[in-house]
C-alpha cells in the first residue's frame, strides 16, 4: 500500500522527516505513533500529496507528488471529528462528502444514519459528542476507499465515544482489501485494533513491527531484589523503580529461558514500549 525510502522534509528550522523509510502492507491496521513534533503529520501529509519532499514514495504503486488527484480516489482522510462545521446540517454534509469523493456510497451512509437518531435537518452544534460521532462514523464508512488515513480521529471526544469510534470502524469497515493508518496520543486505546506499529521520533521511525511479534521480542520482568544484578548484566533497554522495592525491567530479544528465574515476566504494554523508545536510552 504504502513505501517510503530516504524521505526528508525540512522546515525552516526542524528536520521534520529525516531519512525516513516504512513499508506498509495491505489489509492492515498500522498505528504511527509518536510525541508532538516526531513528523507524524508530516508523514501523512506527505503520504496524501498535500507538502513536497524528498526522497521516494509511493502510494498504492502512484507518486503523490504528481499523481494526487488519481490516488485520492483510493484515498479517504479523516482527521479530528471536531472538525466538522458546527453549522453544517446533517443533510450538507453527505451532500458534501458525496460531491468530493468518487468512492462515496449514499445510500450506504444513510443505511447507517437510520440506526441513529440523527435527523437530516440537524446541524452539528445540536448534535451530542456521541452523535458527531456517529455520522463521522457514517461518512467513512460509505466510502469505499483501499486506504484510510486517520489523524487523531477521535480529539476531544470522552473515552466511551473514543472506544465506539474504534470499534465500530473495526466491526463495519476493515477488510482484507483495506489498509488503515492511524495517528493517536491515546496508544491503549487502540492497541487491541492494530496489526503494526510504528514508532517516530525526530523523524525517524524508531520502531517497525507487527503487533504479534512484538509480544515475543520484548519482555517486562518483575525483578526480585536479589535478582537485580543478574538482570542489568542482561542489558534492559528500560527500568523503572516500583514502590517496595520493586524493579520492572524491559528487555528487546532476550531469550525467555534467560529471564524466567529473574521474577514474574510479562508482555509490556505498547504505552510503556513507547515511553522507553521516547526516552532515548533506545532506537
Amino acid at each position: 500500500m504504502v513505501s517510503a525510502r530516504h524521505l526528508r522534509k525540512a522546515y525552516k528550522n526542524k528536520l521534520a522527516l529525516d531519512d525516513t523509510a516504512f513499508e506498509i502492507p495491505a489489509g492492515r491496521i498500522v498505528g504511527l505513533i509518536g510525541p508532538n513534533g516526531a513528523g507524524k503529520t508530516t508523514a501523512l501529509k506527505a503520504i496524501l500529496g498535500l507538502i513536497p519532499f524528498e526522497g521516494e514514495l509511493r502510494v498504492l504503486g502512484r507518486d503523490p507528488r504528481t499523481e494526487r488527484d488519481e490516488l485520492m480516489r483510493d484515498v479517504c482522510f479523516i482527521a479530528d471529528v471536531a472538525v466538522l462545521p458546527r453549522w453544517i446540517r446533517v443533510r450538507e454534509a453527505i451532500e458534501f462528502v458525496a460531491g468530493v469523493h468518487p468512492r462515496f456510497d449514499r445510500a450506504k451512509c444513510e443505511r447507517f444514519l437510520a440506526h441513529t437518531q440523527l435527523k437530516p435537518q440537524m446541524r452539528v452544534r445540536e448534535l451530542s459528542k456521541g452523535m458527531i460521532v456517529q455520522l463521522h462514523l457514517a461518512l467513512v464508512m460509505a466510502i469505499d476507499a483501499r486506504l484510510l488515513v486517520l489523524d487523531e480521529p477521535t480529539l476531544g471526544l470522552d473515552i466511551l465515544y473514543r472506544k465506539q469510534f474504534y470499534q465500530r470502524l473495526l466491526e463495519d469497515y476493515f477488510d482484507e482489501e483495506k489498509t488503515i493508518l492511524v495517528t493517536t496520543h491515546q496508544v491503549e486505546e487502540i492497541e487491541h485494533i492494530l496489526t503494526d506499529v510504528m514508532f517516530i521520533r525526530d523523524g525517524k521511525v524508531v520502531l517497525d513491527n507487527d503487533m504479534e511479534s512484538l509480544g515475543e521480542r520484548f519482555i517486562e520482568v518483575l525483578v526480585n531484589g536479589e535478582k537485580t544484578a543478574d538482570a542489568r548484566a542482561l542489558k534492559p533497554i528500560d527500568e523503572r523503580a516500583l514502590p517496595f522495592g520493586k524493579t520492572v525491567m524491559l528487555f528487546d530479544g532476550v531469550p525467555h529461558a534467560q529471564l524466567a528465574g529473574l521474577g514474574e515476566t510479562r508482555t509490556p504494554g505498547l504505552a510503556d514500549l513507547f515511553v522507553a523508545t521516547m526516552k532515548g536510552t533506545y532506537a
